[in-house]
């Protein structure tokens, strides 16, 4: 599990409470459903309208990855390179045929074929620059959703706010219903401020990082790819892709055994 990102989230959650219960000596005064309500709801619904129900469901499928289990795929795809760069020094580019369908990566598989197909390094860049252009479009759409998100939540936090300052401004006289509505006023702008910072910015920049580390993998994935269609040595093709191991601070060394 993404530890980090759970610890910080209950983290900041009990900050909140523990200082409210050691501020106030109550933290049932900041349970409002009726402010939760106006927030989420009006947050939610304002994003339907917005993206489409099917755009948001996959915003918040993206989302519940943050917290879930994140398999690192980045080493086994670099050695897959390596390896089949010197297959292919071996054999010859043809030969890659036989070996593809021991690669797990789609987009390795689909860019060896590539080369496999096509005698043109330009065209290849080309298409697989394509495809990783239009994958970060489709993926950036769920960060976009989040930041939506995050600007909905403080405005209808003031939407509770006014709400409740117009029940106290028309109960003047009764003290019951004065002091309910100023609670649901404030509580209401507290929830929007502190979804929107604790909980739906922080996604939507996680989601944001984890495209850009996405994007870079396939980044690495192509210049390798055009490097090995090229004929480059693979051990030059391999000190290219240190350098993507070292920006990921990763001490390992990369194998040349597996494809043969």
């Amino acid at each position: 599990m993404n530890r980090a990102a759970t610890v910080a989230l209950i983290l900041g959650i009990i900050i909140i409470l523990a200082v409210q219960k050691i501020e106030a000596g109550s933290i049932g005064i900041i349970i409002q459903p009726v402010a939760f309500l106006i927030v989420i709801g009006g947050t939610f619904c304002a994003s339907i309208v917005n993206f489409g129900p099917d755009v948001l469901l996959k915003a918040i499928k993206s989302a519940s990855e943050i917290f879930t289990p994140d398999k690192d795929t980045s080493r086994e795809v670099i050695n897959d390179i390596i390896q089949i760069a010197y297959y292919a020094r071996r054999n010859g580019m043809v030969a890659l045929e036989g070996v593809i369908d021991e690669i797990e990566d789609p987009f390795l598989s689909r860019g060896v074929q590539l080369c496999i197909d096509i005698n043109n390094p330009q065209l290849i860049h080309d298409i697989l620059e394509g495809e990783i252009a239009y994958e970060e479009e489709q993926e950036l759409i769920s960060s976009r959703v989040f930041e939506a998100i995050g600007g909905y939540a403080p405005t209808f936090g003031i939407v509770g706010a006014v709400m409740g300052l117009i029940q106290v401004m028309s109960n003047m006289q009764e003290l019951d219903v004065l002091a309910k509505g100023i609670a649901t006023a404030f509580v209401a702008t507290l929830y929007g401020v502190g979804f929107a910072n604790l909980i739906f910015l922080p996604i939507a920049g996680n989601l944001k990082q984890r495209l850009r580390e996405k994007i870079l993998l396939k980044e690495v994935i192509m210049q390798g790819l055009i490097s090995i269609h090229m004929g480059e040595n693979p051990a030059i093709i391999e000190e290219k892709l240190l350098a993507y191991v070292k920006y990921h601070n990763k001490s390992h060394k990369i194998s040349t055994g597996g494809i043969n």
